[in-house]
């Protein structure tokens, strides 16, 4: 289960992207997350998927 506060799934998701996923689809898809929906809780924290980082910012 992945946090509900935005700061903490933000820490939590660029660090799955950085040490275990090659991208955001791959971590979406091992985690059975629906990708839209994620971009959209953290889109409302202010953070955007930089694909060529592969993270949030």
């Amino acid at each position: 289960m992945l946090p509900k506060d935005p700061f903490l799934l933000l820490s939590v998701v660029n660090t799955k992207l950085r040490d275990e996923y090659e991208d955001l689809d791959a971590l979406c898809a091992a985690l059975d997350l629906d990708r839209a929906a994620l971009e959209e809780r953290l889109a409302a924290a202010g953070f955007r998927y930089d694909p060529a980082r592969n993270a949030f910012r």
